[in-house]
């Protein structure tokens, strides 16, 4: 474990307060819950957010346990050593309210019910989840950020960080981002709503914990991960590959590619809450960074530290071309933006399979910024 951050802990922060969010509701008490790795330094200068994507949560490196077979999610990117050091910076890493995985959320008691939320939650977008973020931040006394890196919905609040606190932050790295949801990503998860709205244990919301609507979140799971490949990656893998369990003409008989849906959905179904993954979702899909202003300049205009993005040539979800228009303007306006396409085979999930071929890139990036 010479290379791991080792033994980690989950903390949890309460709050006594009520956000108010953009949808103009309040939430709260809240509670966030987040993990650390490194150590801070004297004047609280080398912190580094990581930002989470949709279903992820704060444990992003080392083990919970020596028993642990399976390390946080970006253990390979955070450790000593690694592109994000610990003998170098404090890395720390929030859950996002609105999941399940230790901050307030559907799953969290309704303090004016006793009950749980459900879906008397309100509807969130990822702007409120970085005010949220900002509190945890506040209570922990660091009033500067070195970098915010995330993918995914990470990207989204690291632009969201840059935007709307621009005195904390003094640099960004969105990595598979875009800066609106499209509307081919927004039907993909509509599909994924009514997989789970079809199911009858859903219960418009009031399943009980111990039976979830498993097949509708499975099946839910199974859209998603298909926009998180590629076609090119698909082959790679699977080909057109018959089960060997199935005959050819076995009219329930499978491809390898449903199978490998199959198990990923299941397996999916006992590491996340349905309404959890509901209302992240909604969030993805209202995500718009010209939220509340009149334009993408007006937005862009406020960021102030450098920015470094990466977009994966593969990425039919959040496309290259989403990314470019972001660095494209936020260059228009002076603004210091570096861009890289990265040739990957692995459609959106490559800024997870393939980290190696942008580490170097941003490694160099963090080094001009101490």
């Amino acid at each position: 474990m010479d290379n791991s951050t080792g033994i980690v802990t989950t903390k949890y922060v309460d709050f006594d307060v009520e956000l108010r969010l953009e949808s103009g509701r309040l939430l709260g008490p809240l509670t966030l819950a987040y993990e650390t790795y490194g150590k801070l330094n004297q004047d609280a200068s080398n912190v580094i957010l990581v930002a989470h994507a949709w279903t992820g949560n704060a444990h992003a490196a080392g083990l919970h346990t020596e028993e642990d077979r399976k390390p946080g999610w970006w253990d390979n990117m955070i450790g000593p050593g690694k592109v994000l050091d610990t003998d170098r910076y404090y890395i720390l890493c929030s859950n996002t309210i609105g999941s399940c995985k230790g901050s307030t959320g559907p799953t969290s008691i309704n303090p004016r019910t006793q009950r749980p939320y459900r879906l008397s939650f309100p509807v969130l977008m990822v702007r409120d989840m970085v005010r949220a973020q900002k509190l945890l931040l506040d209570h922990l006394g660091i009033k500067s950020l070195l970098s915010i890196v995330g993918g995914s919905m990470g990207a989204m609040q690291a632009i969201e960080w840059a935007i709307h606190f621009p005195e904390m932050v003094r640099s960004i790295v969105p990595i598979a981002g875009t800066g609106r949801t499209s509307p081919m990503a927004i039907s993909l998860n509509a599909l994924a709503r009514q997989a789970v709205f079809n199911d009858p244990l859903w219960k418009k919301g009031n399943y009980q914990p111990e039976h979830p609507p498993a097949d509708g979140l499975a099946l839910a799971r199974a859209v998603g991960h298909i926009s998180f490949l590629s076609d090119v990656s698909m082959q790679l893998k699977f080909e057109r590959r018959f089960s060997v369990r199935d005959g050819m003409f076995d009219f329930f008989g499978k491809f390898e590619i449903e199978r490998y849906l199959d198990y990923n959905g299941k397996n999916f179904v006992d590491q996340f809450d349905t309404n959890s993954f509901l209302y992240l979702a909604k969030a993805l899909d209202l995500y718009d960074v010209t939220w509340n202003f009149d334009s993408l300049s007006e937005a862009l205009e406020r960021i102030n530290c450098p920015s470094l993005w990466f977009a994966f040539s593969s990425d039919w979800l959040y496309t290259p071309q989403q990314t470019e228009e972001l660095v494209t303007e936020l260059q228009r306006l002076n603004k210091t933006a570096d861009y890289h396409l990265i040739d990957s085979d692995y459609g959106h999930d490559s800024f997870l399979v393939e980290p190696e071929k942008y580490i170097p890139l941003l490694k160099t990036f963090l080094d001009q910024l101490d």
